[in-house]
């Protein structure tokens, strides 16, 4: 299990994460701020200088979900995190990374009233050191408007505690009480487990009265996605499409839907790669379209796109898939690709 504590820059993660391993039997504490360090030694200070925040690297979000696991793995028992995460979607990305490797999340807020959290951050301060502690500081001050930003989706998943009135200790004592109480429950984000080989999927392309294509938003991966998702064991694919739809969009397709392209995906570690499959639902009558209802534990969003919209929604191979599958709904036919680029 983690112990995910989140909150502003200066609300005291660390310092309440150092008391809590001492309240929870079992407990290490992980700060991904090790991870971030490490960036200045493993990338080239060009790709460093594309971002403002480590962050917005995937390689550092896929790093604490590799670095967390296997400290579980090594250790066991509980891991105590302290870290900021104002993103939603990277906090999608890595609790369902998480969540793939089966360990749940207990996400907690520390939430001071603002005039505590300004006075704690001013107190962090040394002015004979500018170029130390003041630049954090700053650094700080300059995040809390993202902070507020960020509230109402953090506070709608996580277990806030005010800490205005609390010391760390007497934090950390309220989140191992909502842990042992389960007032701090575990997150929701859901996701399959990661292949151990390759794998078959099929995506089902619904289209409103404008040809437009629907994609959803998935809450586990960065990237829009089409409605669909891993063939199961004797399943047919195209009714695993079928399947696919009903459980994340509750639309009921009638009538099976004819394939457009079969794509391989080569394996490029840490995937697998396989066969990708992308069928024609057809168009969604305007009731339909209405009806969506999303499993939040899974797609955040879902819209209707262009063609050339997509392409700035959906990772690049997976654009192309999506490319030669209109091509193809186009010409009533059906294309065989790999990686993206038609054969044969």
């Amino acid at each position: 299990m983690i112990v995910w504590i989140n909150g502003a820059f200066g609300a005291g993660k660390t310092s309440t994460a150092r008391e809590l391993i001492d309240l929870i039997p079992n407990s290490t504490l992980f700060d991904p701020e090790l991870v971030g360090d490490g960036m200045r030694y493993l990338l080239p200070q060009k790709r460093l200088d594309e971002v403002g925040d480590y962050q917005d690297l995937s390689i550092w979000r896929r790093l604490v979900v590799d670095t967390a696991a296997a400290l579980l793995t090594e250790l066991g028992g509980v891991l105590v995190i302290p870290m900021t995460v104002l993103r939603q979607e990277y906090r999608d990305e890595i609790f369902g990374g998480l969540a793939s490797r089966r360990i749940p999340v207990r996400h907690v807020l520390l939430r001071p009233d603002e005039t505590i959290l300004r006075e704690r951050i001013a107190g962090r301060e040394v002015p004979q050191t500018p170029d130390g502690e003041q630049r954090v500081g700053q650094w700080a001050y300059d995040h809390l408007e993202p902070y507020r930003a960020a509230l109402d989706w953090i506070t709608a998943d996580a277990h806030v505690i005010d800490t205005s009135r609390l010391d760390p200790h007497e934090s950390a004592w309220q989140i191992a009480r909502a842990v042992r109480t389960d007032a701090a429950p575990a997150c929701e984000i859901v996701q399959t487990p990661e292949p151990t080989a390759e794998t078959v999927a099929a995506g089902v392309l619904l289209f409103d009265e404008d040809d437009r294509v629907l994609l959803v938003d998935p809450t586990y991966k960065p990237g829009w996605e089409f409605p669909g998702g891993v063939v199961e064991s004797g399943e047919a694919p195209a009714r695993a499409g079928m399947r696919e739809v009903a459980e994340e969009l509750g639309i009921g397709l009638t009538d099976v839907p004819r394939l457009l392209v079969v794509d391989w995906e080569a394996p490029r570690p840490p995937g697998f790669g396989g066969l990708r499959l992308l069928f024609d639902g057809g168009r969604l009558p305007d009731g339909d379209a209405r009806r969506v209802r999303l499993p939040g534990s899974e797609l955040r969003g879902w819209k209707f796109v262009s063609e050339q919209d997509a392409a700035q929604l959906l990772p690049p191979t997976r654009y192309e898939r999506l490319r030669w599958a209109l091509r193809a709904r186009e010409r009533g036919t059906v294309l065989n690709l790999e990686a993206g680029i038609p054969v044969g």
